[in-house]
């Protein structure tokens, strides 16, 4: 992390998604909430009191999964942890992106900071340590069924706690006890429960879900901004995002999108300049708008809101847990089951498919002469002689077709491992992995839209309204005006990583998605 950060997350306490990426975008130092070591000795003490006490308790004296009837001696509890690590840290595959590690050190240190895994603080100081050095652990992408927690990713990103594993260290990967010794760390000895501990959790999911669904939140500003751009240059009629209709079926996500269209459109002498063309009504790709907009924007805030829950949730097992009277109960149960956020994630997949093909739909006809009312075939200066964006629009039927591919809920899966002992998975990683792709896939095609849009506006010549201005010349910072054929794919990309920042919803005067209420 940069030391020069003012910003500062305090886990231990409830966090919002916002908060995840600024950790994972190395934008905010992070710091344990002052509560969080009391917590955190009251039920250390009851745990090793029942150790004292003789009493058996899961994955502390006996084995894991299958062998969780196994009983472990005491003087092998400290080779039962480290070996828990060892043996679980089996994942293959890319490492996962260095933002989704970062954000993974503090939210499993937050899980924990809450107090009823029965740690020491000292655990929570090595992880957040790690953090502050800037030491990322290597995580490999695949292995997780996301129950019981997300195991193997979790096991990668603690080995290096204990001078085992891979870290990255400004950019250079090493193994784990090199990159302990570059930062001025030296290993931890674990302590009885805390292997498991680290690795019993839903952090993996929920983090590639968190940062999935926040960038989801730009695409569903951008799409409504784009959308209502395309609408003024394809000549579109303002008549079916009149509040009349709305308030008829009123969801609340419709309802904004029709609320965003138009006020976006207001003011364009684009528009009034067929205002008495007779035209009745539109295709369903711009007509339709404020309905499957709309219920993409409900289904990002049933997905936020399960997220934000998850982030702030127990997820280990077991969990020292106290009585009316003060005592306390070592008790297992199944937090570490992903479902409550796979489920979600999966739909969000599925809701961001919609924006994808829609926005496809209403691209396309710019690029036939019968629908796209007086431009010429492709919007090329030259039909024949050039293309235009014949192939764009290729490009965004591609993408399009691949989040439908991957809008298959990974959540319905489910194959039962540790000999039947954990007999029903969520599959939440494969889930958020998923939803990731959707998004840049979404990102890109509404990229390739906008380009399309934007060249429209270019031979109507006529202007639009102010806000949609604003939001071409964010297309126009990016992506430069047609002067003939030429290859397109750097710009989009570069318009599409915009869009991602929130660059064009800021252009477009509208408010982030997820403080809406």
């Amino acid at each position: 992390m940069r030391a020069d950060l003012n910003d500062t997350v305090t886990i231990g306490r409830r966090l919002d998604l916002r908060e995840v990426v600024r950790i994972a975008r190395g934008d905010a130092k992070v710091a344990l909430h002052p509560d969080a070591r009391q917590r955190l000795a009251a039920t250390r003490a009851q745990l090793e009191a029942g150790l004292v006490a003789g009493k058996t308790i899961y994955g502390v004296n006996t084995g894991f999964g299958a062998l969780s009837d196994t009983p472990v001696p005491t003087d092998r509890l400290a080779d039962l942890q480290r070996n828990l690590l060892r043996s679980h840290a089996v994942g293959v595959g890319e490492p996962l992106p260095q933002d989704v590690v970062r954000a993974l050190l503090a939210l499993r240190a937050h899980t924990l900071a809450l107090g009823h895994s029965a740690v020491t603080p000292g655990l929570l100081d090595a992880l957040l340590a790690l953090l502050d050095a800037g030491v990322v652990p290597v995580v490999p992408r695949q292995g997780s069924v996301g129950a019981s927690g997300d195991l193997a990713p979790l096991a990668h990103l603690a080995l290096p706690l204990i001078g085992e594993g891979e870290a990255w260290v400004e950019g250079r990967r090493m193994p784990g006890a090199e990159a302990l010794a570059a930062v001025g760390l030296s290993r931890i000895e674990l302590r009885p429960k805390e292997g498991i501990s680290l690795i019993n959790g839903t952090q993996v999911t929920s983090v590639i879900g968190t940062l999935a669904t926040v960038a989801a939140s730009e695409l569903m500003a951008s799409a409504d901004a784009i959308g209502a751009l395309s609408l003024d240059a394809s000549l579109g009629t303002v008549a079916a995002f009149d509040p009349r209709v709305h308030a008829g079926k009123p969801h609340p996500g419709q309802v904004r999108t029709a609320d965003n269209v138009r006020a976006l459109v207001a003011g364009s002498l684009l528009n009034a300049s067929h205002k008495d063309c007779g035209q009745v009504q539109d295709a369903y790709a711009y007509r339709c708008m404020p309905q499957v907009h709309g219920a993409v924007r409900g289904a990002l805030r049933y997905v936020a809101g399960a997220l934000t829950i998850e982030l702030n949730s127990l997820t280990d097992n077991p969990l020292v847990l106290a009585n009316d009277d003060g005592t306390y109960d070592v008790v297992s149960g199944g937090n570490f089951h992903a479902a409550t956020v796979a489920v979600p994630i999966d739909h969000l997949s599925a809701a961001l498919t919609t924006l994808a093909t829609i926005s496809e739909r209403r691209l396309e006809r710019f690029m036939n002469e019968h629908t796209s009312r007086g431009l010429p075939p492709f919007l090329a200066d030259d039909p024949g002689v050039e293309s235009g964006f014949m192939m764009a629009q290729v490009t965004a039927s591609a993408l399009a077709s691949e989040c439908k591919t991957l809008s298959f809920p990974a959540s319905v899966d489910s194959i039962p491992t540790s000999a039947g002992k954990e007999d029903h998975v969520s599959m939440g990683p494969i889930a958020a992995l998923k939803l990731r792709r959707v998004v840049d896939n979404v990102a890109r095609c509404l990229a390739v839209e906008a380009v399309v849009a934007a060249r429209a506006v270019d031979m109507r010549g006529v202007e639009t309204s102010a806000r949609l201005r604003r939001v071409y010349d964010v297309v126009r910072r990016y992506v430069a005006p047609w002067t003939g054929d030429r290859s397109l794919s750097a710009e989009l990309e570069a318009l599409a990583e915009a869009m991602l920042r929130g660059e064009l919803r800021e252009a477009a005067g509208l408010p982030d998605e997820l403080s809406w209420e």
